[in-house]
């Protein structure tokens, strides 16, 4: 089992109820090209349905499994994969089983991880705290679209 601290990632590490994100490139390295954010996701965790406006987002899993649904196909995903979500396909993704999920986020162009560093500062959480969650999802170019993915 991974110590899901923010000491698991390093410094500077985020937590947004129990989420971990740790930003390894930001656009401000990049020239805004890119983001990379290295992700300890709990078993059972996952965002509801979203669409990202402006930037494709790849996920590599480095560890536990991690079901993804996209635009109506769902399929899993474990160590030494990667997934491609293009810019304007809804999407959701669930940690599956038992075991948490370390899994790089890459984003082109960069930005939208400033929205992780919104929800965590805030402290925000699904649905109680839905007005400032979708303030911020507004101003990263993000749109919910429907639940998160069932177990």
């Amino acid at each position: 089992m991974l110590d899901a601290t923010p000491a698991t990632l390093g410094p500077g590490t985020i937590d947004w109820n129990a989420t971990l994100y740790r930003t390894l490139l930001s656009p401000a390295d990049t020239g805004g090209a890119m983001s990379i954010v290295d992700s300890l996701s709990p078993a059972g965790s996952g965002p509801p349905r979203h669409i990202h406006h402006a930037e494709d987002e790849t996920f590599v899993i480095l560890t536990g499994t991690v079901t993804f649904w996209l635009e109506g196909e769902t399929f899993t995903r474990g160590p030494g994969t990667s997934v491609y979500v293009p810019r304007g396909r809804e999407h959701t993704f669930r940690v599956a089983g038992d075991a948490p999920s370390r899994h790089l986020v890459i984003l082109t162009p960069g930005g939208f991880e400033g929205f992780f560093a919104d929800m965590a500062r805030g402290r925000c959480r699904i649905p109680e705290d839905m007005p400032a969650i979708l303030d911020s999802a507004a101003r990263h170019n993000l749109t919910f679209t429907g639940p998160p993915l069932s177990a």
